[in-house]
């Protein structure tokens, strides 16, 4: 049975969130979230990869055979990364020189590799292509969300040096609350720290909403 939008979206998004349920991709996670502009860059590349790496595997699923197939979805996002690479050193260099490795290293996420696996090598291109977006999309809103988090704790700001993907105007965006915040919010204890935050609080979320599920439910029957 082909699964609904509005699962993908509900899983990619939330229930199989790939940074706070599944816990991958942690390294570029935890290394680059010092700013928000910094996550929202890294988000998007990562989700350009997803989108690609689902609609190539899911249309080239007849021609690759089960013992290669692992080889070949490698190789295809490696190709997908390194032009996402090569376009953002050329659009956006200074964002690209502060991201650094990570670009590249977008290829060893295994959040990438297991969605071509277990959705796109199984599902038609439509379907594979809005999972890629999903996935993408919740794995950036981590980013962005522990960005935030290490921005505005650690330097007292939001969206600093926006300039650098936004472009001239994004100068005017930032936005600095305080003078002098809490170092350790910067450093790799705190990234450690935020996103046991974040967790703590998704769980929170859950149970919330189960124990309002199972309330409900005998007065629904009723």
């Amino acid at each position: 049975m082909k699964p609904g939008f509005a699962d993908i979206a509900k899983d990619g998004l939330w229930r199989n969130n790939a940074g706070l349920v599944q816990l991958l991709g942690l390294c570029p996670l935890l290394a680059v979230t010092t700013t928000v502009v910094n996550g929202i860059g890294l988000g998007l590349a990562t989700t350009a990869v997803l989108i690609g790496s689902n609609v190539t595997v899911s249309l080239l699923r007849p021609l690759l055979r089960r013992e290669i197939r692992i080889a070949a979805f490698v190789v295809i996002i490696a190709s997908l990364v390194t032009t996402v690479d090569l376009l953002m050193h050329a659009l956006f260099f200074d964002l690209h020189r502060v991201l650094g490795i990570f670009v590249p290293l977008i290829v060893t996420n295994c959040a990438i590799v297991g969605r071509a696996e277990s959705f796109a090598s199984r599902h038609d291109p439509v379907r594979a292509a809005a999972d890629g977006l999903f996935t993408g999309l919740g794995f950036a809103a981590v980013l962005i969300a522990l960005g935030a988090i290490r921005e505005l704790v650690g330097q007292g700001s939001l969206l600093t040096q926006a300039q650098m993907l936004f472009g001239p105007g994004g100068a005017g965006l930032e936005i600095q609350l305080f003078d002098n915040g809490f170092l350790l919010a910067s450093l790799a204890p705190g990234a450690f720290i935020a996103l046991g935050l974040l967790i703590a609080a998704g769980n929170w979320i859950d149970q919330r909403r189960a124990r309002t599920t199972i309330v409900a439910q005998p007065v629904a029957q009723e």
